[in-house]
Order: structure tokens, then C-alpha cells, then sequence
């Protein structure tokens, strides 16, 4: 389902939400984790570029919106870093108080995948955290 299965959920906490993250969790009110992430492999890089928005915003108000787009991918030449290919991922999550926007950067060799991938988490713990 992804991104918009927060939709109607309330946020408690974020973890790892920095940018340079290769990992950022959210904690939900009625006990649920997401993860927002990417491991990589060899010849890949995919990290939060920019977190663009107050984090505040979407702590203990419900969720309007909540999307992932890919608003560029390209080639070498247009990727600030020495690699041969790159792609723009970004997720939009929305209360009423606003919004944030979590850009994320892939770049590899062409080869590998470059997109961060948001899904529920399985912990046998109370808190990831």
C-alpha cells in the first residue's frame, strides 16, 4: 500500500529524520511503525537530500496527505556527484498544521535501484528507538 497508508494516522515520533538518513521511522498512535528507507548495495548511494518543512507539523494531528513522486530522474552531467545516474524521490506527508516534504537522492551506475521504499515495520520491541 505504501506511503498513503498513513493517511488518518497520528504520528508520535520520528527517528533517524536528518538529512544524510538512509533510514527515518515513524511511530503511530495506535502502536504502528513505517519506515521511510533504502539500504543500498555496491554502486549506489540513496539518502534524504533535503527535509523541506517544520517536523513539528506532523506530530499529534492526524494525516491528510500522504504521496511519493519522482518529480526528476536523468543522466550524467546533471547529478552533483560522480555518478551515471541519478533519481528524485519524494514523500509528502500533510496534517493540518502542514506540511513536509522528505527529498530523497539515488545515485548509482545506471544498474542498481535508486528509489526509497516506505512500509510498515514488524518490531517485537515497544520502540525501535
Amino acid at each position: 500500500m505504501g506511503i498513503s497508508e498513513l493517511i488518518g494516522k497520528t504520528i508520535t515520533k520520528i527517528t533517524g529524520n536528518s538529512e544524510n538518513s538512509e533510514s527515518i521511522i515513524f511511530t503511530c498512535s495506535d502502536g504502528t511503525f513505517y519506515e521511510m528507507y533504502h539500504y543500498s548495495d555496491c554502486c549506489e548511494s540513496v539518502m534524504v537530500d533535503k527535509i523541506d518543512g517544520d517536523l513539528a507539523h506532523l506530530i499529534g494531528s492526524p494525516i491528510l496527505l500522504a504521496e511519493k513522486t519522482n518529480p526528476e530522474t536523468g543522466i550524467l552531467g546533471k547529478v552533483p556527484v560522480n555518478e551515471e545516474s541519478f533519481t528524485w524521490t519524494d514523500f509528502t506527508i500533510e496534517t493540518s498544521l502542514g506540511k513536509v516534504v522528505f527529498e530523497w537522492l539515488g545515485c548509482s551506475n545506471g544498474y542498481y535501484g535508486e528509489e526509497p521504499d516506505f512500509k510498515k515495520k514488524e518490531f517485537n520491541i515497544v520502540d525501535p528507538a
